[in-house]
């Protein structure tokens, strides 16, 4: 479509100008599969060009002394469908009350019609006084088109704009670069969001912008083909640029599409309807992370042009004496490292243009960087020759042996995965050694579980494995730091953390798949058989252990037992320990906190002790447990005062139960509170604290028995948006209960203000007394939840004490979702014995352990009507 084939209704009705835009959106829509994206672009920016003419003289504004430009994305004219239309109306003289008055009709029906304007009214001298004071509006001067109007007024101004902009080419890119890194920091510095920004994310458009706003002052050009005539980027690369551009755009205006509105987030609820418009298909997920992965793909590379590019930028503007860039030239002190490479202060440069003439010579450059700590970054022409060289292969770099030697001196060098491995992995050299690797690159997984695609999630979980040996971060985990300072090869736990989800994505058990992946590996850079099978061991089972501390009942020492002997050694434990943690601090920024931390210790503390004690039998481990957490509270409380004859005698209507599940300090903390109440006029005991030692809130609640506590308290939780991580329902042996809830607060942080705290004490203690009723459900499933489908599925799994049932339940993560539970098991009169609450994204894998009132297991009648019970109330 273009401008003349747009009717508009004389005389001027807005119904029928809305009805005409909508008509051509709708023609740009239907076009947008087979159309290339500029020319949709442009037809849309020449539909507006043509409505506001139109509308210019309809209310007979002048031709002289007076015209409208359309700048800053509007000015380069390239148009969606919800963009802003911004406006710059340029007058000469101080207009009169009849231009004013019309100018206010113009601009009110341009808003009247739905879109968004932006507008402002201004002579040449305001426009470049407001430029002065703000980068913004300077930058969006740049970028203007003359629409209707006084045209030699407009020429003024272009004039002005090139020759007298209050922003020196030094300023300016100072200005930009600082705009451009804040912008960055918003997103945390990583083009990996579950729902990116197209534009403003790392690697998106407004990185490719940046370049070309920059080039544009300096050169005081409109074209970015000046970039190439000056030498500051190859025909290839400006080519490569704009294929980039060219997909963000589409995916940009399938998302207006889509939104039917200005809308820059590829949220969850928009992505399998952009997919669709693309033309991945429909089926949904697996579309989704086909586009995703080809986004991914766009921004990395946008990434690494736009650092190369601003730095020769910065060479040329901000060292007026180098006329353009060159291999080497730099003005920093400087120093050789070896014939192809110097440092010039913490970058790397290439002395010559055949450094990488060889794949090997690439190996080395790496091993360089690893040999030399101080280097941090690359200068730019040594990345366009790194990435000339890196498109020049013909077969991964793993082929040659001298490479394979290369890499795995990388990974034996105490600083390999520092910035070494973070530079192969940013510049994709990782990706073009090992095949598996560029399978993975840029690959998501549409859930909320995983936040980054499964090569940034990889190398991350190698980078935190290298960081236990880096001072400067292993006191953050002393555990895993003094564990790797005790392995005689931690290379091999950094190729675990390579290996473990590399096979994601190809069928299959990734696990399974990826251990034959690492023993192959191995084999092809001659590890020693012991060697390649703790790497395949590790990569088979990591996730062995988060599971275990999750998803099992840890303070079981039959559980422990199993998980031991599934170890075998103490050496799969340490590795698998500190993989694990990496794992977990490596899969959502959100996912790690001190109760998983505290549940993977303990977890790991008991194993090993099953394992120095040669096995002992479960039955003698759970008796030294309770005996130890006994007399370790018991001096604790003899220390507080208390009577030795009246701890016993409390003790003795405490089921051993309760000591193998709580430790000294927890025990101590309840048996004082316990000891100090009169009568049972003072219950219900309501003890909100952090004495578990856990950096998790610990709520204990002693009382009567009474039907459905857990339901209440669930539902009392969930009304003041407090998570349940894991709950003990323990009684006496005379009629009382004893519940431990272990709770966070929306933020995944113990509860710690005070107010909240006695809040929460107000609230259960007036529920429990029935002085107020139990509070139902009303919290709405968060926005991002709602994208998401979950099937609820109830599996009942192996339990081995005979009196009581477990089952794992599977649904869709939602606000109220234990509480609900808790209302089923209530209807059906089932006891709730324990549960252990996990959230993995989107999706709820709780484990819960119940009884009947009899405290006798479910039978299968009861089991199936459970099963459709729970099914029923949430989907």
């Amino acid at each position: 479509m273009t401008s003349a084939a747009v009717v508009w209704p004389h005389p001027l009705d807005i119904n029928q100008l809305r009805d005409t835009l909508e008509q051509a959106q709708q023609q740009q829509a239907d076009a947008f599969s087979s159309a290339a994206i500029e020319q949709l672009l442009q037809q849309r920016s020449a539909v507006i060009d043509s409505l506001v003419s139109y509308l210019w003289q309809q209310f007979d504004l002048p031709q002289q002394q007076l015209c409208v430009l359309a700048v800053g994305g509007y000015g380069r004219g390239t148009l969606h469908p919800g963009s802003d239309i911004d406006l710059l109306i340029l007058h000469q003289q101080p207009l009169d009350q009849a231009s004013n008055q019309a100018l206010v009709q113009f601009v009110q029906c341009l808003w009247d019609l739905r879109l968004d304007v932006g507008h402002s009214v201004r002579t040449i001298a305001e426009c470049l006084q407001q430029a002065a004071d703000d980068i913004s509006t300077a930058t969006s001067l740049l970028e203007h088109r003359w629409l209707i109007g006084d045209k030699e007024l407009a020429a003024r101004f272009t004039m002005e704009v090139h020759h007298h902009l209050p922003w020196s080419s030094r300023n300016f890119y100072q200005a930009k670069l600082r705009e451009q890194q804040q912008r960055h920091q918003q997103y945390h510095s990583t083009s990996y969001n579950l729902e990116p920004n197209i534009k403003s994310s790392p690697g998106g458009l407004r990185d490719i912008q940046t370049i070309s706003w920059i080039a544009k002052r300096h050169f005081q050009t409109q074209s970015d083909e000046a970039l190439v005539e000056y030498g500051y980027v190859t025909a290839a690369e400006l080519i490569e640029l704009r294929s980039h551009q060219d997909f963000l755009w589409r995916v940009r205006f399938a998302l207006h599409l889509e939104a039917g509105k200005k809308e820059d987030r590829l949220l969850f609820d928009y992505q399998p309807g952009v997919a669709a418009r693309m033309g991945y298909g429909e089926s949904g997920k697996r579309c989704v992370e086909a586009m995703m992965k080809d986004y991914f793909n766009a921004v990395v590379a946008v990434s690494e042009l736009n650092a190369m590019l601003l730095q020769f930028f910065e060479q040329a503007i901000l060292a007026p004496n180098l006329s353009q860039p060159a291999a080497g030239t730099d003005n920093r002190s400087s120093s050789e490292l070896n014939a192809d490479f110097k440092r010039v202060g913490h970058s790397i440069v290439a002395r010559h243009d055949q450094v990488f003439s060889h794949p090997r010579q690439i190996m080395s450059f790496f091993l360089l960087i690893a040999e030399h700590g101080d280097i941090q970054a690359v200068q730019a022409q040594t990345i366009r020759l790194l990435r000339n060289a890196r498109r020049s292969l013909r077969r991964p770099l793993s082929d040659d042996e001298q490479c394979r030697q290369l890499f795995m001196a990388i990974m034996r060098h105490p600083n390999g995965c520092g910035h070494a491995l973070s530079l192969m992995h940013k510049h994709k050299i990782l990706a073009h050694y090992l095949p598996q690797w560029q399978q993975i690159v840029g690959q998501m997984q549409f859930d909320l579980f995983h936040a980054y695609t499964v090569d940034e999630h990889s190398y991350r979980v190698v980078r935190n494995l290298y960081r236990y040996s880096d001072p400067h971060y292993a006191s953050e985990f002393p555990l895993c730091a003094d564990l790797v300072a005790s392995f005689d090869k931690p290379e091999l736990l950094y190729l675990a953390g390579i290996f473990h989800d590399i096979a994601k994505g190809r069928g299959g058990d990734h696990s399974d798949l990826g251990a034959i992946d690492a023993r192959n590996f191995a084999v092809a850079h001659n590890l020693e058989q012991d060697d390649a099978e703790l790497i395949a061991w590790l990569v088979q089972h990591h996730l062995m252990m988060s599971v275990t501390a999750q998803k099992r009942d840890i303070h079981d020492p039959e559980v422990v037992r199993e998980f031991a002997a599934l170890m075998g050694t103490q050496q799969h434990l340490d590795y698998l320990y500190c993989l694990t943690v990496a794992d977990i601090r490596a899969t959502n920024s959100s996912l790690w906190n001190n109760w998983k931390a505290t549940l993977l210790e303990n977890l790991y503390h008991a194993t090993s002790s099953f394992l120095q004690q040669n096995k002992p039998s479960a039955a003698l481990e759970l008796r030294a447990r309770i005996a130890q957490n006994q007399q370790q509270a018991l001096a604790l409380l003899l220390s507080a005062g208390l009577a030795h004859e009246h701890i016993q005698q409390l003790w003795s209507r405490f089921t051993a139960d309760y000591f193998l599940r709580h430790q000294a300090e927890q025990i101590c903390w309840h048996t004082r509170a316990i000891a100090a109440l009169r009568d049972d006029h003072e219950l219900p005991l309501i003890l909100i604290g952090d004495e578990n030692n856990r950096g998790t809130t610990e709520l204990f609640i002693y009382t009567e028995e009474q039907a459905n506590l857990f339901a209440a308290v669930a539902a009392v939780l969930d009304s003041q948006s407090i998570s349940i991580h894991d709950a003990q329902i323990l009684a006496t042996r005379d009629g009382y209960v004893m519940d431990t809830f272990i709770i966070l607060n929306e933020q995944g942080q113990p509860l710690t203000d005070s107010s909240a705290c006695e809040r929460l004490h107000q609230q259960l203690h007036d529920v429990l007394r029935k002085r107020q009723p139990v509070p139902h459900a009303q919290r709405r499933i968060p926005r991002q939840l709602r994208s998401f489908s979950v099937p609820t599925r109830v599996e009942f799994v192996a339990e081995k004490n005979q009196r009581r049932s477990a089952f794992e339940l599977t649904t869709l993560d939602r606000p109220g979702l234990v509480a609900r539970v808790a209302k089923v098991l209530q209807d059906l009169d089932i006891n709730i014995l324990a549960a252990k609450i996990t959230t993995v994204g989107e999706q709820a894998e709780d484990l819960f352990i119940v009884s009947t009132r009899q405290q006798q297991a479910l039978d299968s009648h009861q089991r199936e009507l459970l099963r459709q019970q729970i099914i029923a109330a949430l989907d």
